[in-house]
């Protein structure tokens, strides 16, 4: 067998390991995390394939060693086999040196590495999640600075419209304008400024977000789902990728981490909270639609309502929701058929949940 390269990738630096697996020998060399430097070592010495931790760099390196020919294993760290458990020292180096044995056997749990124009758009989908998420902040930090001064704190989005931050912004002044007794006037005009231009960037790509998605028929083909729209869409869309890498729907519901923990031991078998792993962003967006979707979309409601009934709680039942709204989803883009009532089944096999 070839030589095998594992990296572990650092901000900074990273640490490569050779690993003979005919030999066991294996030898190591700390190496600056950039395209540069890793082009020069991937040029020294021969090897087949490159196996990397799914993390932030890897992406680049992955484009990098494939652009060289070479086959590339991106290592998924939430599965089992990549846990360190009742080690005494773990260092970057037993990271690489255990990430080239588990490549070595074909034990090395591995996950697809998505095209970079679609890695970039999802970099872009999860700028805008924080980024409302600061604007949230922002309103809570303004009505915070008002109720402290006795005033009347905004209500309802009207405050935050165009009109609601002028009248907000009769009580500010700017900062170097203000004396002692009423610096809070400066300090509301700092948190408008910021507050303002959030809005601007979210408005920016969102604005750019939906010029990609008008050329994408995933998204179209989602939107057609009572309740969901466009944000949740996209999230869908460019977190799934190729549905056909998807076998049933089971699949789909465990790589949304919306499945429930299992432990089985002889007679035993227990089941848990769901197990989280996978994109976080996409169990979120899936979660928030579930629940608007009981407004909208008439099999969500009796969905929801029907596990309600026989005794699961209203928050596990929207979790439940969610999942077989991915699922439902899910075989929509594989078929590439509209929404339709679920009474009325899907043309091809049946979407298991």
């Amino acid at each position: 067998m070839s030589v095998i390269l594992a990296i572990d990738l650092g901000k900074f630096n990273s640490v490569f390991c050779w690993y003979d697996p005919a030999t066991k020998a294996s030898t190591f060399r700390t190496v600056r995390t950039g395209e540069a430097e890793f082009r020069e070592v991937l040029l020294r010495q021969p090897v087949v394939t490159v196996a990397v931790e799914a993390c932030s760099p890897a992406g680049w390196v992955h484009d990098l060693a494939v652009s060289m020919g070479l086959t590339v294993l991106v290592a998924n760290t939430n599965a089992e086999a990549w846990a360190w458990k009742n080690v005494k020292r773990k260092t970057d180096r037993d990271d690489a040196l255990k990430l080239a044995k588990l490549a070595a056997m074909g034990e090395l749990p591995t996950v697809p590495m998505q095209p970079k124009p679609l890695r970039q758009r999802k970099s872009l989908i999860g700028l805008r999640k924080r980024l409302v998420g600061e604007r949230t902040r922002g309103q809570n930090r303004i009505r915070g600075l008002l109720v402290g001064q006795g005033l009347a704190a905004p209500r309802g989005n009207r405050a935050w419209t165009a009109l609601g931050l002028e009248g907000l912004g009769l009580l500010a002044k700017p900062l170097a304008e203000c004396d002692l007794d009423e610096l809070w006037r400066g300090e509301l005009d700092l948190l408008l400024q910021r507050y303002r231009a959030v809005v601007e960037q979210i408005g920016s790509i969102e604005r750019k977000l939906d010029a990609i998605n008008a050329a994408d028929s995933a998204v179209s083909l989602l939107e057609t789902v009572p309740g969901v729209g466009p944000r949740t869409a996209e999230v869908i869309a460019t977190s799934l990728g190729d549905p056909k890498r998807f076998r049933h729907g089971d699949e789909v519901g465990a790589y949304a981490g919306l499945v429930p923990k299992q432990y089985q031991s002889g007679e035993t078998d227990r089941r848990g909270r769901i197990t989280r792993r996978g994109p976080k962003l996409l169990r979120a967006a899936l979660v928030e639609c579930a629940w608007c979707s009981l407004r909208y979309n008439a099999w969500a409601r009796s969905t929801w309502e029907r596990l309600v009934a026989n005794g699961v709680s209203k928050k596990k039942a929207i979790v439940a929701l969610a999942r077989k709204l991915l699922v439902r989803c899910w075989a929509m883009l594989k078929r590439g058929e509209v929404w339709k009532d679920p009474s009325a089944p899907l043309a091809a096999d049946p979407v298991p949940g």
